[in-house]
C-alpha cells in the first residue's frame, strides 16, 4: 500500500460528503482486499428497508477503496466509468460488500496506464446482509489513469 492505513480508511470513508453522511464503514482495508459496511441506520428509505441510493453507493465505493490500497496514488487516480446493480431483495438491516483483485491484476492494470496513459478493470461483486443473503450483485468498469 503506498499511504497509510488510516488516511486510506478517511479517504474512503469522509473524502466524499455523500459517502461520509451515509456512516458508510471501511472494515478491511488491504492490498487488493476491501470490506465495506453501509449501516441501515440514516439510509431507510420510506418502507424502512435500506435505500437504494444508498445501495448503489455501497456497489461503488470499492473500486475507489481498493485503488488506494493498491495503487500508487500520487502516480494514478480511479474513474468509474459504468456501474449496473440489480436488486435481489430488500435489505431490512446493515449491508456488506467484500472486494478483491489479485496480484496479477494489480501489475497487468498499473502496467497499462504505465504505458498507455489508463488501464480499464472490472468488478463484480455482490452485497450481502447480515446473513449472507444477497440484497444486489453489481458490475462495475473502473478505470486507473496516469496523472
Amino acid at each position: 500500500m503506498s499511504m497509510p492505513l488510516e488516511l486510506v480508511r478517511q479517504l474512503t470513508e469522509e473524502q466524499i460528503a455523500f459517502v461520509k453522511r451515509s456512516g458508510l464503514q471501511a472494515e478491511v482495508l488491504e492490498p487488493g482486499h476491501v470490506r465495506l459496511r453501509m449501516p441501515l441506520q440514516g439510509n431507510q428509505n420510506h418502507i424502512g428497508t435500506l435505500y437504494a441510493g444508498a445501495i448503489f453507493t455501497l456497489a461503488e465505493m470499492p473500486g475507489g477503496a481498493l485503488f488506494l490500497t493498491s495503487f500508487d496514488a500520487r502516480r494514478f487516480y480511479p474513474v468509474v466509468k459504468e456501474m449496473n446493480l440489480r436488486f435481489r431483495r430488500p435489505a431490512k438491516g446493515d449491508i456488506t460488500v467484500d472486494a478483491r483483485i489479485d496480484q496479477a491484476e494489480i501489475t497487468r492494470i498499473q502496467n497499462e496506464a504505465e504505458a498507455s496513459g489508463k488501464a480499464d478493470y472490472w468488478l463484480e461483486l455482490q452485497l450481502l446482509d447480515a446473513e449472507g443473503e444477497v440484497v444486489a450483485e453489481s458490475r462495475g468498469l473502473y478505470q486507473v489513469r496516469a496523472h
